[in-house]
């Protein structure tokens, strides 16, 4: 028997780690303060450093110092690590009682894809547009908001006709007008999307959370400002470029899963 298996599903069996550790898979790539971990589920700031302590010892997440402080994030080996110590000893490797690597290719001839933020009303809907044209022909691509805004920021539609796309019908949903629709990839790309435990949606997608700055938020001089819409442009397109460029149909699901994972990341210093 496997001790630190058994002890990381100790850990999880308890409600409130197991809250916090779903957290920050959710956030997953990104590093979280304690702090702010706290403020999302709502417990004090003691009871939040024990969870961390004892998902830490557990090997279920990392942590890393900026400053003088701690940040958080989930370790994806740790988990690996766990199912596969269920797959192997506790289901004996039968097939029938545990998941196992499957292609994710699906029946219809377009995936789809939802980007969920706050108000759907920059990045969301500027991660849709791009996506469209990169990979209009492999995607049906969407974006919705947990608490759309009314409008979509000008700023936005500006830059969007600028870089020569159609921003025709485009406007701020919520995510219940896509309720029913069976989606092969979610993308949160803001972190408070992400704080959000969000439906569960038919078809099991692959989900990834692709958190980047809100434009919105900038401050400074005019050019200051328009200068963080295009910032999240670029990087829109980076990241859709390389997304756009895998063979969706033909990888196996755990294999996608990484190579998403990894697509924010690429490049970092």
């Amino acid at each position: 028997m496997d001790q630190q298996q058994i002890d990381r599903l100790t850990t999880l069996g308890h409600a409130g780690r197991m809250a916090l550790y779903r957290l920050l898979v959710r956030r997953y790539p990104d590093f979280v303060a304690s702090g702010e971990l706290a403020d999302v589920l709502e417990v004090r700031p003691n009871t939040m450093s024990v969870y961390l302590g004892a998902l830490s010892r557990a090997g279920l997440i990392t942590q890393k110092r900026d400053g003088r402080s701690l940040l958080y994030r989930f370790d994806p080996d740790g988990a690996d690590s766990l199912v596969s110590y269920l797959y192997d000893d506790c289901c004996r490797g039968r097939p029938a009682a545990c998941a196992t690597p499957r292609a994710f290719a699906e029946a219809h001839e377009k995936q789809k894809v939802l980007f969920l933020c706050t108000g759907n009303s920059a990045r969301s809907i500027m991660a849709e547009v791009i996506l469209r044209d990169l990979a209009g022909d492999q995607f049906e691509v969407f974006s919705a908001g947990t608490r759309p805004a009314v409008v979509l920021h000008p700023a936005t539609l500006q830059l969007l006709e600028d870089k020569g796309h159609d921003v025709s019908g485009l406007q701020p949903k919520h995510m219940s007008d896509l309720e029913g629709e069976a989606f092969d990839f979610v993308f949160t790309v803001c972190d408070m999307a992400a704080n959000e435990d969000c439906p569960v949606w038919p078809g099991q997608p692959v989900t990834a959370h692709w958190g980047v700055p809100d434009p919105a938020h900038a401050t400074g001089s005019d050019a200051e400002k328009g200068l963080a819409f295009q910032t999240l442009y670029g990087e829109m397109h980076r990241r859709l470029t390389l997304f756009a460029a895998l063979d969706t149909k033909l990888l196996d699901r755990f294999s996608l899963q990484n190579q998403i994972d990894e697509i924010p990341m690429t490049g970092e210093k």
